[in-house]
């Protein structure tokens, strides 16, 4: 017989409510192979907590679904209603070494980017930039350029871009890198209301609060494993 046999997805689903699978999704860099055969379908409503070793493929699959690399082989399906579409509404919060903190760009002009093409009306877009800083905690530094914040400062404004246009989807790398003891507690609870109503899927080494927001859990070592458990750090942890 021909060709891979269907994705098995460990935790069965209503189909309506699936919105992105990963179909045998592999990904090599030259000789080095960082994601192998990967079968994962992310539902409506679902909170993932991802974790795994560095260098095990977390932010690479997080990237796949994003459409910013392209996957070896295998592909990334996105589902509305239970038909495919094109692509859904996603927002992301990237590692925050991934920003070059010397562009000459305003808190308020990183958050407003989250709406680039959104047909919002100006004053609507105006106003949700106001009340995403006032969540974010950054309206005293608006006017700042990112080069002037503090590496909690930066998470935050990119947070703010990820989340001003209400996503279907959040993808959260690391979110609480850099982020004071002040606005952690902050950061919890806007991760728990964006719960309510986002489907999110978040990579964290500190997983103690996010696991107990999470419904479900997943390891990424090359392949990835979904883990019953809310305490994990290591693949032995789901035997």
């Amino acid at each position: 017989m021909n060709g891979k046999q269907k994705c098995v997805i460990s935790q069965p689903h209503l189909p309506q409510r699936g919105m992105i699978e990963l179909d045998h999704v592999t990904m090599r860099w030259d000789n080095r192979l960082a994601l192998n055969d990967v079968c994962l379908r992310v539902d409506e409503g679902d909170f993932f907590a991802i974790t795994g070793p560095n260098g095990g493929g977390k932010t690479t699959m997080l990237r796949i679904i994003l459409g910013l690399l392209r996957p070896t082989s295998g592909r990334v399906i996105f589902r509305q209603g239970g038909k495919e579409i094109d692509k859904i509404r996603i927002g992301y919060l990237p590692q925050k070494n991934q920003i070059d903190s010397r562009f000459p760009i305003s808190v308020e002009d990183v958050v407003r980017s989250g709406l680039y093409g959104d047909k919002t009306k100006r004053s609507e877009l105006l106003q949700k930039v106001d009340e995403t800083l006032a969540l974010i905690g950054l309206e005293e530094q608006r006017r700042n350029a990112i080069g002037e914040l503090s590496g909690g400062q930066l998470q935050r404004a990119l947070l703010g871009r990820a989340i001003i246009s209400d996503p279907r989807v959040l993808i959260l790398d690391e979110p609480l890198s850099y982020i004071d003891k002040r606005f952690e507690s902050q950061m919890y609870d806007i991760i728990d209301n964006l719960a309510t109503h986002t489907t999110i899927l978040l990579v964290s080494h500190e997983m103690s609060t996010i696991a107990a927001m999470a419904n479900r859990h997943l390891i990424v070592d090359q392949e990835a494993h979904e883990c019953s458990a809310t305490h994990h750090y290591f693949r032995s942890d789901c035997d």
